[in-house]
């Protein structure tokens, strides 16, 4: 894996006072939690706790019924622009094209980042272990592999924070590994990352609960 080596900005997510309901019901409330340069932050819970509608927040696509997400110290519906060209997001779902190829769909993302990186499409492919596989139509590809493609897009972005629901999904252990080094790698040279999982990052990892 090539490691970037150039340290990001400094910056902090915050929220302050979160609430979440859903069908009526109360996914969660008074939620508080500080991310900081070099910070992972895994969120835990079980099924329908809402840690897809938490990361969801997160990235400013839906609204919270209280509280509020600061990015810097601004509220981030404020500084929208500013906050999502610092936000690579990979949702659930690999959020890819299945008619076009693994290259095409990176082609795609590139031309929607603010900050590409200086890794090239291919070398990116490269490193998920989709050598080969560059030019075959996507929906053709394994689960995993398409997961591969969607990992693929952190690669050609300079983002600072990462939102990654269940970013392991359908991986097998080496790609596990990968991806796990991958997120090591990013705070290591302050980079930020709020995920779910039911695997267990690293030792150092801050979680988070939902009940």
């Amino acid at each position: 894996m090539k490691v970037v080596t150039h340290q990001l900005q400094v910056a902090e997510l915050k929220v302050d006072n979160l609430q979440c309901i859903r069908d009526d019901r109360i996914l969660f409330e008074n939620l508080h939690f500080t991310l900081s340069n070099g910070e992972i932050l895994q969120v835990e819970g079980r099924n329908g706790s809402g840690k897809t509608s938490l990361l969801r927040i997160l990235c400013g696509l839906t609204l919270p019924i209280e509280g509020t997400v600061y990015w810097n110290e601004q509220d981030i519906q404020r500084v929208r622009e500013s906050y999502w060209s610092n936000l690579a997001y990979i949702g659930h779902l690999p959020g890819i094209k299945g008619e076009l190829t693994p290259l095409e769909n990176l082609t795609v993302a590139r031309t929607l980042t603010v900050n590409p990186s200086d890794f090239s499409l291919n070398h990116a492919l490269e490193q998920v272990g989709l050598y080969g596989f560059e030019d075959v139509p996507t929906r053709t590809l394994s689960a995993g592999q398409q997961r591969r493609v969607a990992l693929a897009r952190l690669l050609i972005q300079q983002a600072q924070l990462w939102i990654l629901d269940e970013p392991f999904t359908a991986l097998d252990k080496s790609a596990i590994q990968w991806v796990e080094n991958l997120l090591e790698s990013h705070a290591q040279r302050g980079g930020m990352a709020v995920l779910t999982s039911h695997h267990t990052v690293a030792s150092h990892t801050k979680i988070l609960h939902l009940n």
